[in-house]
């Protein structure tokens, strides 16, 4: 089924992980898809020719570069922001510097794209940012400035679909719980404390993933904007 037949995609953080389950499924059902990579060229590269989309380096620390990059891609009917970085231990010891950056990732960095994206963006079009259940729970210490940064999506789709419902243009956010990715494999440490609070005990699939930031990319979902979205096996419940 070809539901995003002649859509234009952009996929902010596309190559590994979530990101490229999100290329692969938006290719597959026809869109015409750009996504974002910062250093796995390689896996940008292979991505690029497995599905026909196409790849572009941006670093979404970069304010000025995402900004750019959201403009020069022209009128998108979908963005999807996907880019984070996460940073562990005491936050009593961690960076400043670092810190910042990860906001700069985690929370700016889609409230730009999101803003200059509606720009362009034509009647009924559709932003995705994904966030993380630790924006409800974080039931371990060592990830305060990441549960921050994921709290905080969630008042940029609650504010920004007021500033553009009046134009049919929705904005959600996906919060995954524990996903099979290189960054949290199912098969890592952290696994059986993981699932220990989940009522499905295991990881999700990126694919998963992916066929919800579609459902809300697509048609059926004209009436959903400012919310948050869970797919997590409830480990947040």
């Amino acid at each position: 089924m070809t539901t995003f037949q002649g859509k234009s995609v952009l996929v902010l953080g596309g190559s590994r992980g979530i990101g490229a389950a999100i290329v692969r499924r938006f290719a597959a059902d026809g869109a015409k898809v750009l996504f974002t990579y910062a250093g796995s060229r390689g896996a940008a590269e292979q991505l690029a020719a497995e599905t026909g989309s196409r790849a572009v380096h941006t670093d979404s620390a970069d304010r000025d570069a995402v900004i750019a990059r959201v403009r020069d891609s022209g009128p998108l009917d979908v963005l999807v922001v996907n880019s984070g970085i996460a940073i562990f231990g005491d936050a009593l010891e961690q960076d400043a510097d670092a810190i910042d950056r990860l906001f700069q990732i985690n929370i700016q960095t889609p409230y730009h794209a999101s803003v200059e994206a509606a720009r362009q963006m034509p009647e009924g079009g559709r932003i995705i940012v994904i966030g993380s259940v630790n924006g409800d729970r974080m039931p371990v210490p060592g990830m305060a400035s990441y549960a921050v940064s994921k709290s905080a999506l969630q008042g940029l789709a609650r504010g920004l679909a007021r500033d553009f419902g009046p134009r049919g243009i929705t904005i959600n956010i996906v919060q995954p719980g524990p996903i099979d990715t290189d960054a949290n494999p199912e098969n890592g440490p952290m696994r059986e404390l993981m699932h220990s609070f989940m009522a499905i005990k295991r990881h999700g699939r990126p694919e998963e993933v992916a066929a919800m930031v579609a459902w809300l990319a697509g048609p059926e979902a004209g009436f959903v904007t400012g919310a948050m979205h869970t797919i997590d096996g409830a480990f947040g419940a």
